[in-house]
């Protein structure tokens, strides 16, 4: 009977289940993106650390570890790097580049060049010193091979262009490029001095089937005592795998939206189906049928489409796959392989199909109370008057099933639960908002407006009316795509405070305290104003409250996060606040009678580390111990261009520290900044210089391409929602058809009916998208102020546009499927429904 009765009907039901295609498309593809990017990274982990072991410090190794250092592994390379200004010559161009200077190449992984052999070359001793270069610090200065570079002191010849280095993506090629130098030339730059910021790596291979995590458990007391960090093979992949595996669980989230927009669409499209389905159904009753027969033959059709349409949705998401790994290649540093995830697959079948049926037993459980009577009138509401006890069990299961898929993506129950919530309020919203209007066209109906007018809007509350339906899908689609945009203005518009009024827009750090005076002179000479300076003292955290990290990071249990205990602090000391701080408890920065600092640290870091005030806090300054004590917390306004701290001393502790200092200028033309860098170079060459407009291009491009990617996620929902519009008027033709020859029989033109369809669809369009967009700017608002602290303000002319964008398409398909009414004659219209 469910195939049979279908006959009629496939058409229409197939088109609608194109929404569902498109949802288990978008959510097959990213899930078999993550499938093979994880893959992927379990496969290239080793030529992603380029070694074994890599050992990291940011200061030169102890002697007496030396012995043993020598005796790890069968081969090892070292590795010094920092950050400096580098002169491309003759005349090119000045920018801040990362120096790496190797003793020998990696051991695993790709170290692409040009010419090819320029690597091999580079790791022997014999072989005549050069510099290899980025592949994009060579094109932005039009630099080419056998040009020269100077970096520091020394100036070397451009041997070859870095095409790939192993574990470095596009992305990180942007933001730092590199410049590769002889280990043995690192004392002729004079760029290593005291203060300097400079990592010492040393990266060693094993043979085969060595378990390293074995070797180095015996040496990790002694390790951590010299402040130096572990990286294996097995840890750089767990990194990289969760980084990752963040990215691809909430773009599913994404796509599940799209999915849930298209079941929203097949519960109102079975809906209306049932409703063309009553005088069928009575009839059946009366042949002795019962309720649940009945039920059961829609639900077989439902559940077959359904099927139909996660099988389709799966090829398309698999093939569509291949696509991200385009998009997203400048932010991976692997090379992915892309081919078919079945258990990607098979998760979108079943979730699919699931969906489909949960959403189309809704409207279809109505089925199970058409009486045989229901022949002889026409009144369906008399059959479901009485409340549904299964209904609110469908209704659970839909809550639960949505619930458990946002907690296998996120495997936390706190997001699982805001994701829900979330979608929940939005959809609430959004159903709220059409009912709201069906409500007040009816309560306000403007019985004295013209024809047309009257009867698009009637058509808002009519019985098999698409308001609620269109507004919820339409709405939510638009929801997703207006916050994107906002979010992107947000994240844009706080780093673009650097370019506005007399902010600084040049930043030059790595200052010795000896040459303070001497830098400062220079900018006076340039014209340049010293708008900040800021000594900076480098440290680590070596116990809290008597403590130390090493028992601390055993101890899982206390909640506090790996980087407060292992990362290098960077500090400054003032007996006050600055304009861009301010005092929240306990006291500014100042010490105790007996000597002891009382330091200040940003609230959200106290919060972070599980302190409260009055806990102590013990510092490695440079090898000699420093006890401290919380005494007050400050917020900081990040939105100013200057530097901020976690932690900040009372003066008179800090300044026979080591140090280095930090000024701020602002240069008003790309001239200026251009003689400052070589002034620079010539004079001060271990001064680095960040061009913070230079740093907002490069945000720019990477919000860019991250939004591009989100943007393709949100147009599903967009595209779904148009598919719900676009097959939710099929489904009610019928209907519709009724009523356009009823007002075509009483002397309606083509022209009115056109204007009534236009005036209909273009409401629902518009409303649908104004609720979107004002959705979004609530959303986005919170954002602003509950996590990125600056001020909102949205920018109205693209959401007006992307209003109105919204609009003509809801309205364009409207026409489109009314198409057959308005260019056809009633009786020929009667006939072919009939």
């Amino acid at each position: 009977m469910a195939w049979r009765d279908s006959r009629r009907s496939r058409a229409r039901l197939l088109l609608f289940m194109a929404s569902i295609v498109l949802g288990i498309a978008a959510l097959v593809g990213i899930n078999s993106f993550g499938d093979n990017l994880a893959r992927s990274i379990n496969e290239q982990a080793r030529e992603l650390l380029g070694a074994d072991l890599v050992l990291d410090a940011n200061q030169p190794f102890a002697k007496e570890l030396e012995p043993t250092l020598q005796a790890l592994g069968e081969a090892r390379t070292q590795e010094i790097s920092f950050a400096s200004l580098a002169e491309f010559r003759p005349g090119r161009g000045v920018r801040l580049v990362q120096v790496r200077a190797r003793d020998g190449g990696f051991f695993y992984g790709d170290w692409q060049t040009e010419p090819q052999n320029a690597a091999q070359r580079f790791a022997q001793p014999s072989a005549a010193p050069g510099a290899l270069v980025d592949d994009v610090l060579l094109a932005q200065f039009g630099a080419k091979i056998g040009d020269s570079v100077q970096v520091g002191q020394i100036t070397l010849p451009i041997v070859g262009r870095v095409l790939k280095t192993p574990g470095q993506s596009g992305f990180s090629s942007a933001v730092a490029p590199t410049v590769f130098i002889p280990a043995s030339l690192v004392a002729n730059t004079g760029l290593v001095q005291r203060g300097s910021r400079v990592q010492y790596k040393r990266s060693y291979r094993f043979a085969p089937g060595t378990d390293v995590a074995a070797v180095i458990k015996p040496l990790e007391a002694r390790l951590d005592k010299a402040d130096i960090d572990t990286d294996t093979v097995a840890e750089r992949q767990r990194q990289i795998g969760r980084s990752f595996a963040d990215l691809t669980r909430y773009l599913s989230l994404v796509a599940f939206v799209a999915l849930l927009l298209g079941c929203v669409g097949v519960a109102s499209a079975v809906n209306l189906y049932v409703r063309e389905k009553l005088a069928a159904v009575a009839v059946l009753r009366c042949l002795g049928a019962s309720g649940r027969q009945a039920l059961l033959i829609y639900l077989l059709q439902t559940a077959g489409l359904g099927l139909v349409g996660a099988v389709l949705g799966a090829a398309l998401g698999a093939a569509v796959q291949g696509l991200l790994p385009r998009v997203l290649g400048d932010f991976l540093p692997v090379t992915i392989a892309v081919s078919v995830s079945w258990p990607a697959v098979l998760m979108g079948l079943v979730t699919g199909l699931l969906m489909a049926v949960l959403f189309a037993l809704l409207p279809l459980l109505s089925i199970r109370r058409v009486s045989p009577l229901r022949v002889l009138r026409a009144a369906f509401e008399d059959d479901t008057a009485a409340p549904d006890p299964l209904r609110a069990l469908v209704i659970s299961a839909i809550g639960l099933f949505i619930l458990g898929f946002a907690y296998n993506q996120t495997r936390d129950w706190k997001l699982t639960l805001g994701f829900g919530a979330g979608l929940l309020a939005a959809f609430a919203a959004l159903a709220g908002l059409g009912r709201l209007l069906m409500a007040l066209v009816r309560r306000f109906f403007p019985a004295g407006w013209g024809y047309a007018w009257r009867q698009g809007l009637a058509n808002l509350y009519r019985p098999q009316n698409q308001t609620l339906t269109l507004i919820t899908s339409i709405g939510l689609g638009t929801f997703l795509l207006a916050t994107l945009f906002l979010t992107q203005a947000l994240l844009l518009g706080r780093v673009q405070l650097a370019s506005q009024g007399s902010q600084a827009n040049l930043v030059l750090f790595d200052i010795q305290s000896e040459q303070l005076s001497g830098v400062e002179g220079l900018l006076r000479a340039q014209r340049l104003p010293v708008l900040l300076q800021v000594p900076i003292v480098t440290m680590r955290l070596t116990s809290i409250n008597g403590r130390s990290t090493t028992a601390l990071k055993k101890d899982t249990a206390n909640g506090i996060p790996p980087w407060v205990l292992t990362r290098e602090y960077r500090v400054t000391y003032r007996d006050s606040l600055n304009a861009s701080e301010k005092l929240l408890e306990g006291t500014a920065p100042s010490r105790k009678p007996d000597g002891t600092p009382l330091i200040s640290v940003e609230a959200s870091y106290l919060q972070r580390a599980k302190l409260k005030l009055g806990d102590t806090l013990e510092f490695n300054v440079q090898g000699s111990p420093l006890r401290t004590i919380v005494g007050g917390t400050r917020e900081v306004d990040r939105s100013r261009v200057q530097p901020s701290f976690l932690v900040l001393f009372p003066a008179g502790v800090l300044e026979q520290a080591p140090q280095f200092h930090v000024l701020l200028t602002r240069t008003d033309s790309t001239a200026a900044l251009a003689a400052v860098q070589q002034a620079l170079v010539r004079q001060f060459p271990n001064v680095s210089a960040i061009d913070l407009d230079l740093i907002l291009q490069t945000l720019d491009d990477i919000v860019g391409k991250i939004s591009f990617v989100i943007r393709f996620m949100a147009g599903f929902s967009i595209l779904t929602g148009l598919l719900v519009l676009s097959s939710s008027v099929v489904i009610s033709r019928y209907q519709r058809v009724r009523e356009s020859v009823l007002l075509r029989t009483l002397g309606a033109s083509r022209a009115q009916i056109l204007r009534i369809t236009l005036i209909e669809y273009g409401l629902l369009g518009l409303m649908a998208s104004l609720a979107g967009i004002l959705l979004a700017v609530l959303a986005a608002w919170a954002l602003a102020f509950w996590v990125f602290e600056v001020g909102f303000g949205a920018a109205v002319l693209p959401l007006l546009g992307l209003a109105a964008l919204v609009t003509v398409l809801t309205a364009g398909i409207g026409l489109f499927n009314s198409r057959d009414v308005l260019r056809r004659s009633p009786l020929e219209v009667l006939r072919s429904e009939g």
